[in-house]
């Protein structure tokens, strides 16, 4: 059997109780490595769990043939942070799986995707969730602007999930086929904050008049959510935007949110414990009912 489990946010302890029983007792134990990270790296892992972890990077998993083959006589484990089905890519090995006649099994954890509730705001609430990517020179998508205004106009929140880069080639080392991989990145609060700046910016050299969110928009940034470092802070996109992430927020993972135009008096109450300027905070959100 192929068993999906969960690691959860933090560090080696928030495995749950069913998913260390089972990879204790598996023949194999893989760690998928590139949709996330803990704050705690792969040997102290294996401390608390007692067993060998053999690193899956994002190649391996999308070829995942040594998985799958092992999986139809022993019982393999492939561990990922957060929950199994937070990204797209474990959905495929599951269909994969099911197609060579594997049994796989799901073992649960907490994500971001309900995580994210720890600043305040309401989880039914969310609206789509969106993935920001990093830019290149050449290179500045910007598609997902149209879900932030989807769920702005319905008065929904929007979770921003922040690029990350690991193992990543340059493209004059793929063409050549060369193995050499670029240093891990990391976006931060301040760069997806400046690069949200910037779409709008070009929306208004369009005549786009009806824009989802302005430079005074409050927004919410995270870091490491469900570790004991974990931050929150509150302020306007610019304000976001000129924080030092590394220094005011901290090391990855960062998330962000964009707040819907409809706050219930709770969330207010919330979010205001996290302002980075209290009284702008409170300017502001008295613009939002107006």
């Amino acid at each position: 059997m192929l068993i999906f489990c969960g690691l959860g946010l933090g560090d080696a302890e928030d495995i749950t109780v069913k998913g260390l029983k089972m990879v204790q007792s598996a023949k194999r134990v893989y760690l998928e490595s590139y949709t996330s990270i803990l704050t705690v790296g792969k040997e102290e892992l294996e401390k608390f769990y007692g067993r060998e972890l053999i690193v899956a990077d994002r190649e391996f998993v999308e070829q995942a043939d040594e998985i799958l083959e092992n999986a139809k006589e022993n019982d393999i484990a492939f561990l990922v942070v957060g929950d199994p089905f937070g990204a797209t890519t474990h959905t495929d090995l599951i269909l994969r799986a099911i197609q060579r006649n594997v049994p796989y099994k799901v073992i649960h954890n907490a994500s971001i995707m309900n995580a994210v509730g720890c600043c305040g705001l309401q989880l039914y609430s969310f609206g789509e969730t969106i993935t920001i990517p990093f830019w290149t020179d050449d290179w500045q998508p910007d598609s997902f602007y149209d879900k932030i205004q989807r769920n702005r106009t319905r008065g929904l929140h929007t979770l921003c999930l922040l690029d990350i880069k690991v193992k990543e080639q340059t493209v004059e080392n793929l063409m050549r086929g060369r193995k050499v991989f670029e240093p891990p990145r990391f976006m931060s609060v301040n760069q997806a904050a400046s690069q949200l700046m910037q779409i709008i910016d070009k929306r208004k050299e369009t005549g786009d008049t009806e824009l989802a969110y302005s430079n005074d928009t409050l927004v919410v940034g995270l870091a490491r959510v469900g570790s004991d470092a974990q931050q929150i802070r509150v302020a306007s996109l610019s304000r976001m935007a000129q924080l030092d992430g590394s220094v005011d927020l901290g090391g990855p993972l960062h998330s962000m949110v964009i707040p819907g135009t409809e706050l219930h008096p709770l969330e207010i109450d919330m979010l205001r414990i996290y302002a980075d300027d209290k009284n702008d905070f409170d300017e502001k959100v008295a613009l939002m009912k107006k």
